[in-house]
């Protein structure tokens, strides 16, 4: 009886088993391998109750040591990485609605909801630090006080959904309206971590008084030149200083540029002069430096709250205010919505923001008050730059001052202008998915350096590529050579800021030789072997057998 109890235990058992792997089975081929549509109930619930379980102990019961008050310094940090790291899948509001979010199995979840909210500190921290598998969530190799500060934003997510493009205002913005401008430093108290950083920018120090700052000057200038006509007492203010600084003089309330500039790679002066056929407002003023004032040109982008009338800014440089719009309600009511974030306007808006200055257009009303002005009068943030600006015009198959034959910029201050064509504006990537305009230790104010920062969407083999098992296979470069990073083809530098000092181009088009060819337009391949020929480059990229050799010969 034993032994015959024993078999019937084990063949139910092994029908059970069975049963229960068939069942399963059957469960795989019903739902399939596709990534579409949401995950039943059934399994979001094993998954969630699992992820619960794997997390050890000694982590769920961290406790976060920052501050997770809305408004605080950690809080606005934390936000800053989310924006940079997590904003593409997760959206701004952690809703998970996203292009890439939505093609992923599982969906991102929503991180406002019950099941992300009611983890604790600990459980934030470990799954941000080490990703979590068969998902579409990496681990991340962030300092631990840089992941307390995304835990801190996560509890301080926006409830608002985010609007379409056509949405007037991405946030509130009532109380914005009646807002005046206050300055940068009424911003310090609260942000000081990321004041301090943005303090040391070049933003924050584009427009320098030589004579509050003497180190602002880079030339000596005691050393004679034949365009050196002027000296330090002469200056007003200096304007730059990474590829090539001028110098302004002050007549009455107007600021006029000298006609001598310094080539800061090449250490050497140039002349300043804007000649007929280039920028468009240059037969508009007569053609002499201190007839054409630096208040329509130029100051309206270098200063916050520039008046036309009385020629008087709130402050000069690219202060929190010109981001952000007018602060004083803010200030006043700290921790409300009553201040502009453009993390949390529509993609248009949102690019609008650095587009307003880093573009060549003109407004849509010139002259104003008897002046032709080279920047967007009257917008700022939160406003509709179409509205005030327009880009640039080009026509195709025509290299211009402004624009090579097939679109992209000829000229430095033109990453708008690029950026509005390329397949990164279309998908909703802003400028500042890349760059953080309160200081990095990178070049360019990159989260990331120019190398790296491309692999937190672009990796190996996924689905927005590059289509290859590793980068050296894409890019067909040895490792750490500067033809392996993906700037070298997809932003080369062909667009001109001094004499022969290009910056990069921002469509990040992989413009072939065979372009260079038929639009005369500089390519990768020829901008770093310039030793060699259009032809050798055709040839050589008709070798890479995962290319397109009907694309890489046009």
């Amino acid at each position: 009886m034993t032994r015959n109890k024993a078999l019937r235990i084990t063949l139910v058992s092994f029908a059970v088993i069975a049963v229960l792997l068939g069942g399963l089975y059957a469960f795989i081929v019903w739902e399939g391998s596709s990534a579409r549509g949401d995950a039943p109930a059934l399994e979001a619930r094993i998954a969630q109750w699992l992820l619960h379980r794997t997390v050890p102990a000694n982590f769920r019961a961290m406790k976060n040591p920052l501050s997770t008050a809305a408004g605080s310094a950690d809080v606005s940090a934390g936000h800053e990485v989310f924006s940079g790291k997590c904003e593409l899948c997760h959206a701004y509001d952690g809703s998970g609605k996203t292009d890439i979010g939505g093609s992923q199995y599982p969906h991102p979840p929503d991180l406002r909801g019950a099941d992300v909210q009611r983890m604790s500190d600990g459980e934030l921290f470990y799954h941000i630090r080490n990703g979590i598998r068969h998902t579409g969530m990496p681990a991340r190799e962030l300092p631990d006080r840089k992941i307390w500060q995304v835990s801190a934003y996560l509890r301080n997510l926006p409830k608002a959904v985010g609007p379409s493009p056509q949405t007037p205002h991405a946030q509130p913005v009532a109380s914005v309206a009646s807002s005046h401008y206050v300055g940068s430093a009424a911003c310090k108290d609260c942000h000081t971590e990321i004041y301090d950083r943005w303090k040391k920018t070049r933003m924050a120090n584009v427009v320098q008084d030589p004579h509050a700052h003497p180190d602002a000057i880079i030339p000596d200038l005691s050393k004679p030149d034949p365009l050196l006509n002027f000296s330090k007492g002469d200056i007003a203010f200096t304007y730059g200083s990474k590829w090539k600084q001028r110098y302004f003089k002050q007549v009455g309330d107007d600021y006029f540029v000298f006609p001598a500039q310094w080539d800061v790679t090449h250490k050497m002066w140039r002349p300043y002069f804007v000649k007929n056929g280039t920028d468009w407002w240059a037969a508009l003023y007569p053609p002499d430096n201190f007839q054409r004032p630096t208040g329509p040109l130029c100051d309206g982008c270098h200063s916050v709250n520039y008046d036309i009338a009385t020629k008087k800014v709130t402050e000069w440089n690219v202060g929190c205010e010109r981001c952000h719009g007018p602060g004083s309600e803010h200030v006043a009511h700290q921790g409300r919505p009553n201040i502009i974030n453009p993390a949390k306007l529509n993609y248009v808006q949102a690019n609008d923001v650095c587009i307003q200055c880093h573009s060549q257009g003109q407004p849509l009303k010139n002259p104003i008050q008897g002046k032709y002005y080279d920047w967007p009068v009257g917008f700022r943030v939160g406003k509709n730059l179409v509205d005030f600006w327009k880009l640039e015009e080009h026509k195709l198959g025509e290299t211009s001052f402004t624009h090579f034959a097939e679109g992209t910029a000829h000229k430095n201050r033109m990453q708008g202008n690029d950026f509005v064509q390329s397949l990164m504006y279309t998908r909703g990537v802003t400028c500042f998915s890349c760059h953080d305009v309160h200081g990095t230790e990178n070049d360019a104010i990159l989260w990331k350096p120019a190398k790296n920062i491309c692999f937190d969407c672009h990796g190996p083999n996924t689905a927005i590529g590059p289509h290859a098992p590793t980068i050296e296979a894409h890019t067909h470069h040895k490792p750490g050579s500067v033809g392996n990073e993906c700037v070298a083809c997809h932003m080369p530098k062909i667009e001109q800021t001094i004499a022969d000092v290009n910056v990069r181009a921002h469509t990040f088009r992989f413009i072939t030789p065979a372009e260079s060819d038929a639009l005369k337009i500089p390519n990768a391949c020829n901008v770093c072997h310039s030793d060699k020929t259009t032809i050798w480059a055709t040839e050589a990229l008709k070798t890479w057998k995962d290319r397109s050799p009907w694309r890489v010969a046009q």
